[in-house]
Protein backbone atom coordinates (compact mmCIF):
# COMPACT_ATOMS: atom_id res chain seq x y z
CA UNK A 1 0.00 0.00 0.00
CA UNK A 2 1.59 3.84 -1.01
CA UNK A 3 2.62 6.05 1.71
CA UNK A 4 1.53 9.65 1.26
CA UNK A 5 2.74 11.83 3.92
CA UNK A 6 2.08 15.85 4.82
CA UNK A 7 4.45 17.79 5.96
CA UNK A 8 5.45 21.69 6.30
CA UNK A 9 5.91 24.15 9.01
CA UNK A 10 3.45 24.52 12.34
CA UNK A 11 0.21 25.79 11.89
CA UNK A 12 -0.13 25.89 8.32
CA UNK A 13 -3.48 23.20 8.17
CA UNK A 14 -1.76 20.00 8.42
CA UNK A 15 -3.88 18.38 10.72
CA UNK A 16 -7.15 19.77 9.21
CA UNK A 17 -6.42 18.30 5.92
CA UNK A 18 -5.35 15.17 7.66
CA UNK A 19 -8.92 14.92 9.13
CA UNK A 20 -10.85 15.46 6.04
CA UNK A 21 -8.48 13.15 4.38
CA UNK A 22 -9.55 10.46 6.77
CA UNK A 23 -13.40 12.05 6.88
CA UNK A 24 -12.64 12.33 11.02
CA UNK A 25 -11.93 14.47 13.86
CA UNK A 26 -8.73 12.47 14.50
CA UNK A 27 -6.13 14.32 14.43
CA UNK A 28 -6.31 17.65 17.46
CA UNK A 29 -5.90 21.02 15.83
CA UNK A 30 -6.10 24.30 17.63
CA UNK A 31 -4.00 27.51 16.84
CA UNK A 32 -1.49 27.34 19.04
CA UNK A 33 1.97 26.35 17.05
CA UNK A 34 2.80 23.13 17.82
CA UNK A 35 -0.16 20.69 18.45
CA UNK A 36 0.76 18.08 16.80
CA UNK A 37 3.78 16.42 18.29
CA UNK A 38 3.60 12.79 16.53
CA UNK A 39 3.11 10.90 13.88
CA UNK A 40 -0.79 9.63 12.69
CA UNK A 41 -1.62 7.34 10.16
CA UNK A 42 -4.84 6.20 8.81
CA UNK A 43 -5.95 4.07 5.61
CA UNK A 44 -7.98 6.40 3.45
CA UNK A 45 -9.66 5.57 0.13
CA UNK A 46 -10.32 8.45 -2.70
CA UNK A 47 -12.06 7.77 -5.85
CA UNK A 48 -13.68 4.75 -4.23
CA UNK A 49 -10.90 2.30 -5.28
CA UNK A 50 -7.35 3.55 -4.37
CA UNK A 51 -6.53 3.04 -1.35
CA UNK A 52 -3.39 4.64 0.50
CA UNK A 53 -2.00 5.48 4.02
CA UNK A 54 -1.74 8.86 5.05
CA UNK A 55 0.88 9.96 7.80
CA UNK A 56 0.26 13.23 9.03
CA UNK A 57 3.29 14.76 11.08
CA UNK A 58 4.67 17.36 13.29
CA UNK A 59 5.60 20.96 12.06
CA UNK A 60 9.07 21.19 11.53
CA UNK A 61 10.79 24.21 13.14
CA UNK A 62 13.99 23.66 15.41
CA UNK A 63 13.02 26.60 18.00
CA UNK A 64 13.50 24.10 21.23
CA UNK A 65 14.86 20.71 21.65
CA UNK A 66 11.28 19.75 21.46
CA UNK A 67 10.43 20.68 18.63
CA UNK A 68 13.45 19.13 16.96
CA UNK A 69 13.09 15.67 17.40
CA UNK A 70 9.37 16.67 15.92
CA UNK A 71 10.92 17.44 12.92
CA UNK A 72 13.25 14.36 12.80
CA UNK A 73 10.18 12.09 12.97
CA UNK A 74 8.77 14.30 10.43
CA UNK A 75 11.37 13.68 7.91
CA UNK A 76 11.60 9.79 8.83
CA UNK A 77 7.86 9.85 8.01
CA UNK A 78 9.31 11.76 4.22
CA UNK A 79 12.00 8.93 3.76
CA UNK A 80 9.31 6.16 4.20
CA UNK A 81 6.04 7.86 2.16
CA UNK A 82 5.90 7.09 -1.74
CA UNK A 83 4.43 10.30 -2.03
CA UNK A 84 5.37 13.82 -0.16
CA UNK A 85 2.78 16.57 -0.15
CA UNK A 86 4.66 20.22 1.58
CA UNK A 87 1.89 22.07 2.95
CA UNK A 88 2.68 26.12 3.26
CA UNK A 89 0.02 29.11 4.84
CA UNK A 90 -1.11 30.81 1.47
CA UNK A 91 -1.75 34.23 3.70
CA UNK A 92 1.63 34.68 4.29
CA UNK A 93 4.66 35.03 1.76
CA UNK A 94 6.83 32.63 0.71
CA UNK A 95 9.12 31.54 3.25
CA UNK A 96 13.37 31.45 2.73
CA UNK A 97 12.79 28.39 5.22
CA UNK A 98 10.05 26.30 3.92
CA UNK A 99 11.74 27.00 0.10
CA UNK A 100 15.09 25.33 2.17
CA UNK A 101 12.98 22.91 3.60
CA UNK A 102 10.58 21.79 -0.08
CA UNK A 103 14.21 21.72 -1.49
CA UNK A 104 15.68 19.03 0.84
CA UNK A 105 12.13 16.96 0.10
CA UNK A 106 13.15 17.37 -3.58
CA UNK A 107 16.35 15.49 -3.06
CA UNK A 108 14.20 12.23 -2.25
CA UNK A 109 13.30 11.95 -5.50
CA UNK A 110 10.10 11.27 -4.89
CA UNK A 111 6.68 12.91 -6.14
CA UNK A 112 6.23 15.78 -4.49
CA UNK A 113 3.67 18.78 -4.46
CA UNK A 114 3.13 22.00 -2.90
CA UNK A 115 0.07 22.56 -1.34
CA UNK A 116 -1.12 25.95 -0.67
CA UNK A 117 -3.54 26.10 1.96
CA UNK A 118 -6.22 29.37 3.45
CA UNK A 119 -6.68 30.43 -0.44
CA UNK A 120 -10.20 31.05 0.38
CA UNK A 121 -11.88 32.56 -2.72
CA UNK A 122 -10.97 33.92 -6.53
CA UNK A 123 -8.91 36.62 -5.82
CA UNK A 124 -6.81 35.38 -3.10
CA UNK A 125 -6.02 32.31 -5.64
CA UNK A 126 -4.98 35.29 -8.53
CA UNK A 127 -3.26 37.57 -5.94
CA UNK A 128 -1.00 34.79 -4.16
CA UNK A 129 -0.83 31.75 -5.30
CA UNK A 130 1.50 32.76 -8.34
CA UNK A 131 4.00 34.21 -5.96
CA UNK A 132 4.75 30.40 -4.84
CA UNK A 133 6.24 29.76 -8.45
CA UNK A 134 9.70 30.42 -6.58
CA UNK A 135 9.79 27.32 -5.09
CA UNK A 136 10.05 25.94 -8.60
CA UNK A 137 7.75 23.24 -7.96
CA UNK A 138 6.59 21.04 -10.54
CA UNK A 139 3.19 20.23 -9.33
CA UNK A 140 1.27 23.01 -6.93
CA UNK A 141 -2.10 23.26 -5.81
CA UNK A 142 -4.01 25.81 -3.73
CA UNK A 143 -6.73 25.29 -1.48
CA UNK A 144 -8.97 25.79 1.40
CA UNK A 145 -9.11 23.12 4.50
CA UNK A 146 -11.58 25.05 6.40
CA UNK A 147 -13.35 25.82 3.23
CA UNK A 148 -13.55 22.39 1.26
CA UNK A 149 -12.06 24.46 -1.79
CA UNK A 150 -10.39 22.74 -4.76
CA UNK A 151 -9.63 19.16 -3.50
CA UNK A 152 -10.61 17.78 -7.03
CA UNK A 153 -7.12 19.23 -8.59
CA UNK A 154 -5.14 17.40 -5.97
CA UNK A 155 -6.83 14.49 -5.93
CA UNK A 156 -6.26 13.86 -9.82
CA UNK A 157 -2.59 14.28 -9.09
CA UNK A 158 -2.55 11.78 -6.19
CA UNK A 159 -4.72 9.12 -8.49
CA UNK A 160 -1.73 9.37 -10.71
CA UNK A 161 0.55 8.10 -7.93
CA UNK A 162 -1.68 5.90 -6.36
CA UNK A 163 -2.67 2.84 -8.20
CA UNK A 164 -6.50 1.36 -8.20
CA UNK A 165 -7.00 -1.56 -5.84
CA UNK A 166 -6.51 -4.93 -7.80
CA UNK A 167 -9.92 -7.29 -8.00
CA UNK A 168 -9.62 -10.28 -6.98
CA UNK A 169 -10.85 -12.89 -9.47
CA UNK A 170 -12.91 -15.94 -9.01
CA UNK A 171 -11.34 -19.27 -9.17
CA UNK A 172 -12.85 -22.00 -10.48
CA UNK A 173 -12.98 -23.76 -8.20
CA UNK A 174 -14.30 -20.75 -5.85
CA UNK A 175 -18.02 -21.00 -7.99
CA UNK A 176 -20.94 -22.45 -6.08
CA UNK A 177 -23.41 -24.36 -7.51
CA UNK A 178 -26.85 -24.58 -5.00
CA UNK A 179 -27.49 -28.21 -6.76
CA UNK A 180 -24.37 -30.06 -5.86
CA UNK A 181 -22.44 -28.10 -3.41
CA UNK A 182 -22.63 -28.31 0.15
CA UNK A 183 -23.78 -24.91 1.95
CA UNK A 184 -20.27 -23.55 3.94
CA UNK A 185 -21.22 -23.82 7.66
CA UNK A 186 -19.51 -20.11 9.01
CA UNK A 187 -16.94 -20.66 10.94
CA UNK A 188 -16.24 -17.74 14.05
CA UNK A 189 -12.42 -16.34 13.49
CA UNK A 190 -10.18 -16.69 16.36
CA UNK A 191 -9.77 -13.27 18.64
CA UNK A 192 -6.81 -12.19 17.90
CA UNK A 193 -6.73 -8.52 17.78
CA UNK A 194 -5.82 -6.79 20.99
CA UNK A 195 -5.77 -3.09 21.47
CA UNK A 196 -3.77 -1.61 24.94
CA UNK A 197 -3.85 2.02 26.21
CA UNK A 198 -0.60 3.19 27.94
CA UNK A 199 -1.86 5.48 30.70
CA UNK A 200 -0.21 7.16 33.28
CA UNK A 201 0.14 10.74 34.82
CA UNK A 202 2.41 13.07 33.09
CA UNK A 203 6.14 12.08 32.33
CA UNK A 204 6.22 8.78 33.67
CA UNK A 205 7.44 7.42 31.11
CA UNK A 206 4.40 6.25 28.48
CA UNK A 207 5.95 7.55 25.19
CA UNK A 208 9.71 5.94 26.02
CA UNK A 209 8.13 2.35 26.98
CA UNK A 210 6.12 2.66 23.59
CA UNK A 211 8.90 3.00 21.60
CA UNK A 212 10.25 0.52 23.79
CA UNK A 213 7.77 -2.23 22.89
CA UNK A 214 8.08 -1.49 19.31
CA UNK A 215 11.82 -1.04 19.02
CA UNK A 216 11.97 2.18 17.11
CA UNK A 217 11.51 6.07 17.83
CA UNK A 218 7.59 6.16 17.11
CA UNK A 219 6.63 8.96 19.65
CA UNK A 220 8.31 12.05 20.89
CA UNK A 221 9.82 11.36 23.49
CA UNK A 222 11.14 14.69 25.93
CA UNK A 223 10.86 15.72 29.32
CA UNK A 224 8.81 18.12 28.68
CA UNK A 225 5.72 17.35 30.55
CA UNK A 226 2.76 16.83 28.47
CA UNK A 227 4.68 15.99 25.01
CA UNK A 228 2.12 13.79 23.34
CA UNK A 229 -1.15 15.18 22.55
CA UNK A 230 -3.12 13.54 20.15
CA UNK A 231 -3.22 9.67 21.38
CA UNK A 232 -0.32 7.77 19.14
CA UNK A 233 -1.27 4.27 17.57
CA UNK A 234 0.97 2.09 16.06
CA UNK A 235 -0.07 -2.10 15.69
CA UNK A 236 2.70 -4.86 15.69
CA UNK A 237 2.29 -8.42 15.05
CA UNK A 238 3.50 -10.87 18.01
CA UNK A 239 2.98 -14.81 17.95
CA UNK A 240 -0.73 -15.19 16.61
CA UNK A 241 -1.90 -11.92 17.80
CA UNK A 242 -1.78 -8.21 16.46
CA UNK A 243 -1.70 -5.61 18.98
CA UNK A 244 -2.11 -1.97 18.79
CA UNK A 245 -0.63 0.14 21.07
CA UNK A 246 -2.45 3.94 21.71
CA UNK A 247 0.21 6.36 23.91
CA UNK A 248 -2.20 8.49 25.47
CA UNK A 249 -1.75 12.01 26.39
CA UNK A 250 -0.29 12.45 30.42
CA UNK A 251 -2.74 13.25 32.19
CA UNK A 252 -2.74 15.99 35.36
CA UNK A 253 -4.58 17.74 37.85
CA UNK A 254 -7.44 19.89 36.34
CA UNK A 255 -6.31 23.07 37.34
CA UNK A 256 -3.18 22.35 35.94
CA UNK A 257 -4.35 21.04 32.59
CA UNK A 258 -3.42 24.22 29.88
CA UNK A 259 -4.50 25.05 26.29
CA UNK A 260 -4.53 22.49 24.24
CA UNK A 261 -4.37 19.43 26.64
CA UNK A 262 -7.77 19.90 27.43
CA UNK A 263 -8.61 18.11 24.17
CA UNK A 264 -5.88 15.50 25.09
CA UNK A 265 -8.08 14.40 28.41
CA UNK A 266 -10.99 14.00 26.53
CA UNK A 267 -9.80 11.95 23.31
CA UNK A 268 -8.15 9.56 26.60
CA UNK A 269 -10.89 9.00 27.78
CA UNK A 270 -12.38 7.95 24.15
CA UNK A 271 -9.47 5.60 23.36
CA UNK A 272 -10.06 3.77 26.99
CA UNK A 273 -13.85 3.08 25.63
CA UNK A 274 -12.16 1.14 22.67
CA UNK A 275 -9.28 -0.76 24.96
CA UNK A 276 -8.79 -4.15 26.56
CA UNK A 277 -5.99 -4.00 28.27
CA UNK A 278 -4.54 -0.46 30.22
CA UNK A 279 -1.09 0.02 30.59
CA UNK A 280 -1.01 1.55 33.73
CA UNK A 281 2.49 3.05 33.88
CA UNK A 282 3.77 4.47 37.43
CA UNK A 283 6.99 5.72 38.01
CA UNK A 284 8.85 3.75 40.51
CA UNK A 285 11.23 6.79 41.59
CA UNK A 286 7.99 8.55 42.77
CA UNK A 287 5.26 6.08 43.92
CA UNK A 288 1.61 6.15 43.77
CA UNK A 289 0.43 9.34 44.17
CA UNK A 290 -3.28 11.04 44.39
CA UNK A 291 -3.16 12.04 40.62
CA UNK A 292 -1.98 7.95 39.81
CA UNK A 293 -5.26 6.79 42.19
CA UNK A 294 -7.48 9.25 39.87
CA UNK A 295 -5.82 8.16 36.46
CA UNK A 296 -6.53 4.18 38.04
CA UNK A 297 -10.27 5.21 38.19
CA UNK A 298 -10.53 5.16 34.80
CA UNK A 299 -9.53 1.66 34.54
CA UNK A 300 -11.82 0.49 37.20
CA UNK A 301 -14.90 2.70 35.20
CA UNK A 302 -14.44 1.30 32.13
CA UNK A 303 -14.00 -2.46 33.31
CA UNK A 304 -10.37 -3.02 31.64
CA UNK A 305 -8.27 -5.50 32.40
CA UNK A 306 -4.74 -4.12 33.49
CA UNK A 307 -1.31 -4.62 34.25
CA UNK A 308 1.08 -1.91 36.13
CA UNK A 309 4.28 -1.02 34.37
CA UNK A 310 6.27 0.32 37.62
CA UNK A 311 8.63 2.04 34.96
CA UNK A 312 11.98 4.03 36.34
CA UNK A 313 13.05 0.69 37.97
CA UNK A 314 16.72 1.47 37.34
CA UNK A 315 17.23 4.80 39.20
CA UNK A 316 18.43 3.74 42.58
CA UNK A 317 15.67 4.20 44.93
CA UNK A 318 15.90 3.58 48.80
CA UNK A 319 12.39 1.81 48.57
CA UNK A 320 12.47 -2.17 48.25
CA UNK A 321 10.62 -4.42 45.56
CA UNK A 322 8.49 -5.87 48.41
CA UNK A 323 7.67 -1.84 49.99
CA UNK A 324 6.69 -0.68 46.27
CA UNK A 325 4.29 -4.04 45.75
CA UNK A 326 2.65 -2.87 48.88
CA UNK A 327 2.66 0.85 48.55
CA UNK A 328 0.50 0.10 45.16
CA UNK A 329 -1.57 -3.08 46.66
CA UNK A 330 -2.85 -0.69 49.40
CA UNK A 331 -3.61 2.60 47.31
CA UNK A 332 -4.79 0.93 44.25
CA UNK A 333 -7.13 -1.15 46.41
CA UNK A 334 -9.98 -1.41 43.50
CA UNK A 335 -7.34 -2.91 40.56
CA UNK A 336 -6.22 -5.94 43.57
CA UNK A 337 -6.76 -8.04 40.33
CA UNK A 338 -3.94 -6.28 38.30
CA UNK A 339 -1.04 -8.08 37.38
CA UNK A 340 2.15 -5.96 38.38
CA UNK A 341 5.85 -5.58 36.25
CA UNK A 342 8.88 -3.77 37.08
CA UNK A 343 10.79 -2.60 34.00
CA UNK A 344 13.14 0.43 32.71
CA UNK A 345 11.82 1.68 29.42
CA UNK A 346 14.98 3.73 29.28
CA UNK A 347 17.29 0.50 29.23
CA UNK A 348 14.92 -2.03 27.95
CA UNK A 349 14.67 -3.90 31.26
CA UNK A 350 12.19 -6.52 31.24
CA UNK A 351 10.42 -4.75 28.62
CA UNK A 352 10.12 -8.03 26.29
CA UNK A 353 8.30 -9.42 29.22
CA UNK A 354 5.43 -6.98 28.54
CA UNK A 355 4.23 -8.66 25.44
CA UNK A 356 3.73 -12.25 26.84
CA UNK A 357 1.95 -10.66 29.52
CA UNK A 358 -0.60 -8.82 27.90
CA UNK A 359 -1.50 -11.96 25.22
CA UNK A 360 -1.48 -13.75 28.44
CA UNK A 361 -3.85 -11.46 30.53
CA UNK A 362 -6.30 -10.81 27.41
CA UNK A 363 -6.86 -14.71 26.91
CA UNK A 364 -8.05 -14.49 30.28
CA UNK A 365 -9.85 -11.71 29.97
CA UNK A 366 -12.16 -13.56 26.73
CA UNK A 367 -11.90 -16.83 28.73
CA UNK A 368 -15.39 -18.37 28.81
CA UNK A 369 -16.16 -21.10 31.62
CA UNK A 370 -18.37 -24.01 30.72
CA UNK A 371 -21.70 -23.42 32.51
CA UNK A 372 -21.45 -26.91 34.04
CA UNK A 373 -18.09 -26.02 35.48
CA UNK A 374 -19.25 -22.91 36.43
CA UNK A 375 -22.41 -24.12 38.19
CA UNK A 376 -20.31 -26.75 40.11
CA UNK A 377 -17.79 -24.19 41.73
CA UNK A 378 -20.54 -21.73 42.73
CA UNK A 379 -22.39 -24.92 44.46
CA UNK A 380 -18.92 -25.71 45.91
CA UNK A 381 -18.74 -21.82 47.30
CA UNK A 382 -22.74 -22.00 48.61
CA UNK A 383 -21.80 -25.33 50.37
CA UNK A 384 -19.27 -23.65 52.09
CA UNK A 385 -20.69 -20.55 52.65
CA UNK A 386 -24.68 -20.19 52.43
CA UNK A 387 -26.32 -17.33 51.01
CA UNK A 388 -27.87 -14.69 54.27
CA UNK A 389 -31.68 -14.53 54.33
CA UNK A 390 -32.81 -11.50 54.37
CA UNK A 391 -35.57 -10.38 56.76
CA UNK A 392 -36.62 -13.81 56.94
CA UNK A 393 -37.08 -14.44 53.30
CA UNK A 394 -34.87 -17.33 52.20
CA UNK A 395 -32.84 -16.47 49.04
CA UNK A 396 -31.12 -19.15 46.98
CA UNK A 397 -29.27 -19.07 44.47
CA UNK A 398 -30.56 -21.15 41.79
CA UNK A 399 -27.77 -21.49 38.26
CA UNK A 400 -25.02 -19.73 37.43
CA UNK A 401 -24.47 -18.92 33.79
CA UNK A 402 -21.74 -16.15 31.70
CA UNK A 403 -23.18 -14.13 29.61
CA UNK A 404 -20.27 -12.49 28.13
CA UNK A 405 -16.69 -11.57 27.56
CA UNK A 406 -14.32 -8.71 27.52
CA UNK A 407 -14.58 -8.82 31.12
CA UNK A 408 -15.91 -12.25 31.83
CA UNK A 409 -19.11 -11.32 33.30
CA UNK A 410 -22.06 -13.76 35.03
CA UNK A 411 -25.35 -13.75 35.77
CA UNK A 412 -26.57 -15.46 39.09
CA UNK A 413 -29.78 -16.82 38.63
CA UNK A 414 -32.04 -16.26 42.03
CA UNK A 415 -35.83 -16.10 43.57
CA UNK A 416 -34.57 -12.70 45.52
CA UNK A 417 -31.68 -11.18 43.27
CA UNK A 418 -31.93 -7.97 45.27
CA UNK A 419 -31.61 -9.57 48.76
CA UNK A 420 -27.83 -10.62 48.49
CA UNK A 421 -25.81 -8.77 49.71
CA UNK A 422 -22.63 -7.24 47.64
CA UNK A 423 -20.68 -8.57 50.33
CA UNK A 424 -21.56 -12.09 49.07
CA UNK A 425 -20.94 -11.58 45.71
CA UNK A 426 -17.58 -10.42 46.55
CA UNK A 427 -17.08 -13.78 48.34
CA UNK A 428 -18.58 -15.52 45.34
CA UNK A 429 -15.68 -13.66 42.88
CA UNK A 430 -12.97 -14.21 45.48
CA UNK A 431 -13.87 -17.62 45.24
CA UNK A 432 -13.94 -17.61 41.57
CA UNK A 433 -10.30 -16.10 41.61
CA UNK A 434 -9.11 -19.20 43.22
CA UNK A 435 -10.63 -21.78 40.89
CA UNK A 436 -10.27 -19.60 37.80
CA UNK A 437 -6.89 -18.21 36.72
CA UNK A 438 -8.37 -14.12 36.60
CA UNK A 439 -5.09 -12.23 36.69
CA UNK A 440 -5.04 -9.16 35.53
CA UNK A 441 -8.93 -8.90 34.90
CA UNK A 442 -12.09 -7.76 36.15
CA UNK A 443 -14.35 -10.01 37.20
CA UNK A 444 -18.54 -9.02 36.73
CA UNK A 445 -21.20 -10.92 39.13
CA UNK A 446 -24.69 -9.35 38.62
CA UNK A 447 -27.91 -11.00 40.51
CA UNK A 448 -30.63 -11.48 38.05
CA UNK A 449 -34.15 -13.14 37.98
CA UNK A 450 -34.81 -15.65 35.59
CA UNK A 451 -35.26 -14.09 31.92
CA UNK A 452 -34.25 -10.96 33.12
CA UNK A 453 -31.42 -8.90 30.64
CA UNK A 454 -29.17 -6.81 31.44
CA UNK A 455 -31.25 -3.66 29.30
CA UNK A 456 -34.34 -4.76 31.57
CA UNK A 457 -32.81 -4.09 34.66
CA UNK A 458 -30.99 -0.56 32.95
CA UNK A 459 -34.90 0.73 32.17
Amino acid sequence: MKKVAILGRPNVGKSSFFNRLARARDAITSDVSGTTRDIKKRIVTISENREFEVIDTGGIDDSSELFSKVAELAFKAAESADVIIYMVDGKMLPDEEDKKLFYRLQKLNKPITLLINKIDNDKEENDRFWEFSTFGAEDMFAVSVSHNRKFNPLYNWLEKHIPPLEEKPLALNEEFDPLFDEPQIETKEEDNEIKVAIIGRVNTGKSSLLNALLKEERSVVSDVAGTTIDPVDESITYGDHDITFIDTAGIRRRSKILGIEKFALGRTENMLREANIVLLVIDATVGVTELDERVAGLIDKHHLACLIVLNKWDIKNDISYEQAVENIRYKLKFLHYASLITISAKTGLRVHKILDEIIAIYKRYTMRIPTSKLNEVIKEAISRHHVPSHNGANVKIKFATQFDTKPPRIALVSNFPDFIHFSYIRYLANFLREKFDFEGVPLEIMARKRGEREEDRES
